[in-house]
């Protein structure tokens, strides 16, 4: 929602303790949401057949349509009988300030899905991406992966303010792959006890995005790998974009491609989410990706990333 005025200004500093606001907005923009959903819808467009995990409300219904019309497999969804589907509620005024709320609803339910039976209806997992969730969650479907034997990836993203350190290094060790931003990064650092040399030592890839300069990919004992960005045509939106990046990234994983590729296939997709308002309305129109691509990396690593599009 958007109020065509200034929160400071009706904010009276010597009545804080008695604060009583409402703001009446010009516009209501309802957008679909959630970083399990966001990284899902990108790989479905991508052409892969992601498999989306995660405990929603009975309100969930038109969502699902719109993820299963774009590639994403919704069967392991669990629909909650007492709560609503997480959500974000936000307003923001005209200097940028925000106002926001999150209710986190059936989220609140994740830690009780069981990992052991969704792997064997779909017969095997390939990658389990943990991201940002119920805490309880979060720790108990790593517990899981590890005592499976399944390959995960470690996105502790939003939740990182909330985790203590036994939590973060709990999630991070053993992962396959460590998504965060370089102010994640540093927190994780700080909140774990560990150098930055003691965290790639705990997992197999690093990838750190760093919003217009592209991303980094680091592995223990190997150089940095610095991929730079696919030009932006503008800035629109900045919701979505790292959850975009994670898409492309392990779309290029599921292809076989190396990590640069991956990285790249990353900035691609989440300059699009940047160029869009929504995380999840931008089109991926193969001509035009190629172009960008081969403007960014060269012929070659176009040619090979955009042969994968669906």
């Amino acid at each position: 929602m958007t109020f065509p005025g200034r929160f400071t200004e009706h904010i009276i500093a010597d009545k804080l303790d008695r604060v009583s606001l409402s703001f009446l907005v010009d516009g209501l923009e309802i957008r679909r949401g959630g970083v399990a959903a966001n990284i899902s819808f990108g790989l479905g467009v991508l052409g892969l057949r992601p498999l989306l995990i995660g405990a929603v409300g009975p309100d969930f219904g038109p969502y699902r349509d719109w993820l299963t019309s774009h590639g994403v497999d919704c069967t392991e969804v669990r629909e909650s009988t007492l709560h609503q589907t997480a959500r974000f509620v936000c307003t923001t005024d005209l200097d940028g300030n925000q106002i926001a709320s999150f209710y986190p609803g059936a989220m609140s339910e994740d830690a009780e899905i069981d990992l052991r039976p969704v792997a064997e209806r779909a017969g095997g997992l390939d990658l389990v991406l943990i991201g940002a969730s119920d805490p309880e969650g979060m720790l108990t479907h790593t517990q899981q992966c590890t005592a499976m034997g399944i390959p995960f990836a470690a996105d502790l993203s939003q939740q990182l303010p909330r985790l203590d350190g036994a939590a973060v290094r709990a999630l991070v060790a053993g992962s396959a792959y460590l998504f965060c931003n370089e102010y994640e990064e540093a927190l994780i650092e700080r909140k774990s006890g560990w150098d930055g040399a003691r965290v790639l030592a705990q997992v197999g890839v690093r990838i750190t995005t760093l919003g217009p300069a592209g991303a980094r990919v680091e592995r223990a004992g190997q150089e940095p790998l610095l991929v730079g960005p696919v030009a932006e045509r503008s800035k629109t939106d900045p919701t979505g974009t790292g959850d975009a990046f994670r898409a492309g990234f392990l779309a290029a994983i599921g292809w076989g491609m190396p990590l640069e590729r991956a990285a790249q296939l990353g900035n691609l997709l989440a300059v699009l989410v940047l160029e869009t308002v929504g995380p999840q309305e931008y089109q991926l129109k193969p001509d035009d990706a190629a172009e960008r691509l081969a403007a960014a990396y060269g012929q070659h690593a176009a040619g090979e990333l955009t042969a994968h599009f669906r």
